[in-house]
């Protein structure tokens, strides 16, 4: 399924979010997620109590996770900086974040805690004022998103959230709902292709990350690769949607042959064999034999996927090599699935393509950069003929009065 098509069948549905009301929501939340919630916006004592009940190896493994998260995105703080241009003349570019930013954090197949460490994050860093979340109600939990979503939540102190899923849920966030759920200025996080179409529809009325749909892995091999741990990067990647992409490029026939036959063992013993099995088989998934690690780089570069591991001999000089990708993971003790949890860097990350000209959430996702400009008379003085100048060959006249005029009324 393309992203065209989920936007044809996600237009009604974002029609509705914006003419409607709670019980707009509600009824969308019954028709797909098959649970309408008493309330749409989770109570702080359903938070509370999520957090108190949270099984305590749970927590401390998101407090280890939060740590690492936070000294990552802790570094890419941007600081103002002043440019002078000539004296009495400069410009001072500031980052301002966002004033309010719905993050969207997934459901339904999986639980994913980590998604609402990875969007809260960067956003408490970046000093976002508002921050929303919205996961999907869940039917065995009564119509609330998962206690350890809520209790990630909580435990980050964030006190808004929202028991909406899918395209309703970005929305939600683009429109606002009265008396609900005001609108945001940026919609951030992973999720489904739904979600990822509602992303590219709604994109102009709101700002998003990227366009972060259904995962890929992609991974580059030479013979020295291990078969089992290629197998078992690939299984992990596609456990986690029907739509994920996994695709293995080597220089190796052997290794193919025995990646081939670790999957044959290993799908049928894991827990999501159906789903992994169907996402292999998959348009989206494959094995690619090339001719010579320059022709893999060159593969995996066209491919831009969502996370790429490197299993070659040279791997930092192949690292070099690498432009499209929204991580890259250097080894064979750097899997994907240290990237989703606890390295520290963030796991919302561009899919279908979009590495090529996409990055992955980070606090600068939360900030814009807004220049102030100061000139003094006599550096305007100094640079007024050449925007006159400038102004009179665009043939925009007024642009050029509007610098004379400040001539014509000196004090």
């Amino acid at each position: 399924m393309d992203i065209e098509t989920a936007m044809v069948a996600i237009a009604p549905i974002l029609k509705r979010v914006e003419n409607g009301n709670e019980e707009t929501l509600r009824e969308l939340a019954e028709e797909f997620e098959g649970v309408k919630p008493a309330h749409i916006r989770v109570t702080q004592s359903e938070l509370d109590k999520a957090l108190a009940d949270l099984d305590p190896q749970i927590r401390a493994a998101l407090e280890t996770a939060i740590e690492r998260i936070k000294k990552v995105h802790g570094s890419q703080i941007r600081q103002s900086q002043t440019t002078q241009v000539v004296p009495g003349a400069e410009v001072t570019q500031r980052w301002i974040p966002v004033d309010r930013v719905g993050l969207y954090v997934p459901g339904g197949l999986a639980v994913y805690p980590s998604s609402v460490m990875m969007n809260v994050i960067p956003a408490q860093i970046a000093q976002v004022a508002s921050i929303a979340v919205a996961s999907p109600p869940q039917k065995e939990f009564n119509g609330l998103p998962h206690p350890t979503i809520l209790a990630t939540c909580a435990l980050l102190g964030i006190k808004e959230v929202y028991a909406v899923g899918g395209a309703q849920a970005v929305a939600m966030f683009a429109y606002g709902v009265d008396g609900v759920c005001e609108a945001t200025d940026l919609v951030t996080g992973p999720g489904n292709i739904y979600v990822a179409a509602a992303k590219r529809a709604l994109r102009g009325k709101i700002g998003i990350d990227s366009e972060a749909g259904p995962t890929e892995i992609g991974i580059l091999a030479d013979e020295s690769a291990i078969a089992a741990e290629v197998a078992a990067d690939l299984i992990s990647q596609a456990e986690h949607d029907v739509h994920a992409a996994a695709v293995l490029v080597t220089t190796s026939e052997a290794l193919a042959q025995s990646v081939r036959e670790e999957l044959g063992k290993r799908v049928p013993a894991t827990k999501h064999s159906v789903r992994i099995t169907t996402a292999l088989n998959g348009i989206q998934s494959a094995i690619v034999l090339v001719e010579s690690i320059q022709q893999g780089i060159d593969v995996v570069n066209a491919l831009a996927t969502e996370h790429l591991e490197l299993h070659v001999t040279d791997v930092e000089k192949v690292a070099l090599s690498i432009r499209n990708a929204g991580a890259v993971f250097l080894g064979r003790f750097t899997p994907v699935s240290l990237g989703d949890y606890a390295a520290g860097s963030n796991h919302v990350l561009p899919t279908g393509g979009c590495a090529c000209h996409s990055s992955g959430l980070s606090v600068q996702t939360f900030l814009k950069g807004v220049n102030f400009i100061s000139y003094d008379e006599a550096s305007f003085n100094q640079i007024a003929p050449t925007v006159i100048t400038l102004a009179n060959a665009e043939d925009l006249p007024a642009h050029g009065e509007a610098m004379s005029a400040r001539f014509e009324g000196k004090r």
